[in-house]
């Protein structure tokens, strides 16, 4: 059974920088961070297969790096965030998947595999 193990996350102010981790017990297909503010739907923040190409969602602007590294026995899903404003203070899941298909097309319903969330606060 896939588990994804998520630390990072926290409190910051505006222009700030925080740093998300994903582990995976396997290699995942496709990796992925959502993020949920309240009263909002969940939204892709940003998206990388296995060959490493990576999507961000349209919010990022060039202030968010995704990276992954494996080992033999795991995949570790990194989202640098940098910059931070007010509006990205959400829950932020990891989320992963094993099937073979485009990566930068999925939505939320796509992905098998969720962690239990953490939370990123901003204030200005």
């Amino acid at each position: 059974q896939e588990q994804l193990v998520e630390s990072g996350g926290g409190s910051v102010q505006a222009g700030g920088s925080l740093t998300l981790s994903c582990t995976s017990s396997a290699h995942p297909y496709c990796m992925a961070w959502f993020r949920q503010a309240p009263g909002k739907r969940r939204e892709k923040v940003a998206d990388i297969d296995r060959s490493a190409t990576r999507t961000y969602g349209y919010f990022v602007d060039g202030r968010f790096t995704l990276s992954k590294a494996d080992t033999k026995t795991e995949s570790t899903l990194t989202l640098q965030m940098t910059n931070l404003k007010a509006d990205d203070t959400a829950v932020y899941y990891c989320a992963a998947d094993f099937r073979d298909f485009q990566c930068s097309s999925r939505g939320r319903d796509d992905y098998n595999y969720w962690g239990q969330g953490t939370q990123v606060t901003v204030s200005s």
